[in-house]
C-alpha cells in the first residue's frame, strides 16, 4: 500500500491515460506489461529488459542510454565509506563468462539497433570489465562508433590492494545506428557548455550528489550532469529517449527537465519506485506534474 507521499506522486499519472506509448504501432503488445507509471511524456516498465526490447516496433526511438550490467559482481572487493567491502550488485551484475556475457551484450545491443531510427544513436557505459565486449558487439552488429568519452570521477575511491592503478575513469561509448545515419550533434550547445572551446572527450563529472539519492541509492547511479551533457549533445526537444536498465531513473529525470520524451525499463520494483517520485519531483518543478 502506497503512502501519503506516494500516492501523491503516482498522481502525477492522472491526467494521462495509463496507455503503452508504444500501442498503436506493436503487434505484440499484448504481451506487454502495462506501465508501472506514466505522467507527462514519461513511461516506466517493470520487466526484463531484453523480454521487452523484443516487444518494441521498429525504428521508433531518437536516443538510447543505456547502462549494462558490467558483470562485477563476482566476489571481488571495493572500498565504501573508508572499508573494504564486497562488490555485490545483485544477480543481475554477476558474470557468467565471458561467451554467455557477450551473447547477452550481442541480444540487447541487437534490439536497440532495431529500435532506434536511422539517424539515432546510442550511449553505453562500461568499463574494462564489459566495455571491450559492448566495442565489438556495436562494430559486429554494424553500428558506427562517434566517440569513446571518457568519463574522469574526480574523486574516485581508493584501491585497497595498492597492485594496481586506482580506477578513476568509466568509457562511454557513442554510436550511430549505422554508417549511412547522419546523427545529431549540437556542436555550440556543447561548446557553450564548455567555456567556448570545443568539447573534448575527457569529462570531468563528479558522482552523483546527496540530493540525487534523497529517496535511495541506485549501486551503479550516474550523475544527472552526465546525463545531462549527453541528452543536450544529441537530442532535440521531444525526442523520444530509451534507457533499458533505467535503476533509479536518472535519465528519466534529466528527459523531464529538457523536455524529452522518456520509456525506461527496470526489473526491480523498489528501484522504480525512487525513479518514478524523482521524475515526479522534476515534472512538478517544471509544471508538468501533480
Amino acid at each position: 500500500m502506497k503512502s501519503d507521499r506516494e500516492a501523491t506522486i503516482y498522481a502525477a499519472a492522472a491526467d494521462e491515460p495509463q496507455a503503452d506509448i508504444f500501442l498503436a504501432d506493436a503487434a505484440s503488445c499484448e504481451t506487454r506489461p502495462a506501465p508501472h507509471y506514466t505522467a507527462s511524456g514519461v513511461w516506466l516498465y517493470r520487466a526484463d529488459s531484453l523480454e521487452l526490447l523484443t516487444s518494441l516496433p521498429c525504428d521508433r526511438v531518437d536516443l538510447i542510454f543505456a547502462d549494462p550490467p558490467y558483470f562485477l559482481s563476482n566476489g571481488g572487493i571495493t572500498c565504501k565509506s573508508g572499508r573494504m567491502a564486497i562488490v555485490d550488485k545483485g544477480e543481475w551484475d554477476q558474470s557468467r563468462g565471458y561467451a554467455e556475457d557477450h551473447e547477452f551484450n550481442m541480444k540487447w545491443l541487437g534490439e536497440c539497433r532495431r529500435i532506434l531510427k536511422p539517424d539515432g544513436t546510442i550511449w553505453v557505459t562500461g568499463t574494462y570489465h564489459n566495455i571491450y565486449s559492448i566495442g565489438y558487439a556495436l562494430h559486429a552488429l554494424g553500428y558506427r562508433i562517434l566517440n569513446d568519452i571518457a568519463w574522469y570521477k574526480v574523486n574516485p575511491p581508493p584501491n585497497l590492494s595498492c597492485r594496481y592503478f586506482t580506477h578513476a575513469t568509466e568509457t562511454v561509448l557513442w554510436a550511430a545506428r549505422s554508417k549511412k545515419s547522419k546523427h545529431k550533434f549540437h556542436y555550440e550547445t556543447m561548446k557553450r557548455m564548455n567555456d567556448g572551446k570545443q568539447m573534448q572527450s575527457m569529462w570531468q563529472i563528479t558522482p552523483p550528489t546527496s540530493r540525487e539519492k534523497r529517496y535511495g541509492k541506485h549501486p551503479t547511479q550516474k550523475p544527472e550532469a552526465l546525463l545531462e551533457r549527453i541528452i543536450l549533445a544529441s537530442t532535440d526537444e521531444g525526442d523520444l529517449v530509451l534507457d533499458p536498465f533505467c535503476g533509479s531513473g536518472t535519465t528519466g529525470v534529466v528527459c523531464a527537465r529538457r523536455h524529452r520524451r522518456f520509456v525506461g525499463i527496470d526489473n526491480d520494483a523498489a528501484h522504480l519506485e525512487v525513479a518514478a517520485r524523482r521524475i515526479a519531483d522534476e515534472l512538478r518543478a517544471d509544471g508538468g506534474g501533480a
